[in-house]
């Protein structure tokens, strides 16, 4: 008999894991809701089963999902976190069963008004962190043993882990979407000099704050931007698309590129605290003749130049944006733009390779700079950093002159 009732909890258990592993990969989250409530169900034989999430915010368990108590969700029952059935086990964290459902001991009218005799609840966890409660009940009288405590306690887990990866997968797709939203499809056109440019997100590290921009002023100067706020996912693409934007407003008002990133620490220290950002920031004359370069703790760009070896620029390399200490007066760089030379800027992703020093990789980055049209020098620098399949994103920007 033991041996029997042994066999068919494993049953169980490997029913309850094969349907919450099938589900993980789903991005809707009612079918995944329902199909573990009907799971339940039909598994522990109750009448009732219903899924309340947290809301942080308020601190109040929210109906989210329900079989055979629909209304809850309907009316969009909401309880206080320590009230109730529900409020008790967020509470305390720990399983409550209710043998004999009375008005004193649920605060939910529709759990009465349904008819439901005894309860069993626990709460869904994930890091640690509770998430929610899933509960289910019976329309007569029952006494829901440890075994079934136990049953739901790892559903309630695989719950718990279906929403942390569906919500990872959502905030990397908003990244991912974010980040590309803002990167330019498409180049202004100036007569005399030719873009291009390339965004490969990291496989390994994820979605980051990885961006570059470039635009005309109305004084037909051309601002050229590169960036790389810290951290990875949908945080810092955020953060990456606010900074993006201030400083095209300052781009608007400053006349040296200093000046501009002087103005974007301040906005980054008091709007994105523990935001630290890396910007270059470069205004190409009219003419196409001059840069004038400033360097917020970014890169160094490399100039490649018809008839001498390419070079990385010697610019000075000022403090990154969002430091918050008070800093000298930030420089700004001019240099000679030759005709038919390349301006390559990119973000440390494109170089850094784990147990290489910084500077082995700029020397082979230097290295593999044609002086060509800017699409081959695109392919042909990351054909031979082999990044296409990098371990951190990568933005990498070329601007040519035109010869004449």
């Amino acid at each position: 008999m033991v041996r029997a009732e042994s066999h068919q909890d494993e049953q169980r258990l490997r029913r309850i894991e094969a349907m919450t592993d099938a589900t993980l990969s789903r991005l809707d989250a009612a079918d995944l809701f329902d199909e573990v409530l009907d799971r339940v169900r039909d598994l522990l034989q109750v009448d009732t089963a219903a899924i309340l999430l947290l809301d942080v915010h308020a601190r109040h368990l929210v109906a989210t999902a329900a079989k055979g108590l629909e209304e809850e969700v309907r009316h969009g029952f909401r309880v206080s976190i320590g009230r109730g059935f529900a409020g008790r086990i967020a509470a305390t964290e720990q399983p409550v069963i209710i043998e004999d459902v009375t008005p004193d001991k649920v605060v939910n009218p529709i759990l009465l008004q349904t008819g439901v005799r005894s309860l069993l609840g626990v709460p869904i966890m994930t890091r640690g962190h509770l998430v929610g409660v899933l509960h289910v009940g019976s329309l007569t009288p029952r006494r829901f043993t440890a075994d079934e405590v136990r049953l739901l306690e790892l559903v309630a887990n695989h719950v718990g882990l279906a929403s942390r990866v569906r919500e990872s997968t959502l905030d990397h797709t908003a990244a991912l979407a974010l980040q590309r939203s803002l990167i330019p499809a498409e180049f202004p056109h100036v007569p005399n000099l030719e873009m291009a440019g390339r965004y490969v997100p990291g496989h390994a590290a994820g979605v980051g704050g990885d961006w570059y921009d470039v635009f005309t002023l109305p004084s037909g100067w051309l601002g050229v931007v590169m960036g790389d706020v810290s951290g990875h996912g949908l945080r810092s693409a955020v953060v990456m698309g606010r900074i993006r934007s201030a400083l095209r407003a300052y781009a608007l008002v400053c006349e040296e590129p200093a000046e501009a990133l002087t103005l974007l620490d301040r906005k980054v220290v008091h709007f994105e605290a523990g935001s630290l950002t890396t910007a270059l920031y470069a205004l190409i004359s009219p003419d196409g003749s001059r840069i004038h370069l400033s360097l917020a703790g970014h890169p160094c760009p490399v100039l490649a130049a018809p008839g001498r070896p390419a070079t990385v620029l010697a610019a000075h390399i000022d403090p990154p944006l969002g430091t918050g200490r008070r800093s000298p007066e930030r420089h700004t760089t001019t240099v000679d733009f030759p005709p038919g030379a390349v301006l390559v800027a990119y973000t440390d992703g494109l170089v850094e390779r784990r147990g290489e020093l910084f500077d082995s990789g700029v020397a082979r980055l230097t290295a593999a700079i044609p002086v060509a049209p800017v699409e081959t020098v695109c392919d042909t620098i990351m054909a031979t950093l082999d990044a296409e399949h990098p371990a951190d994103d990568i933005a990498l920007l070329a601007v040519r002159r035109a010869t004449i």
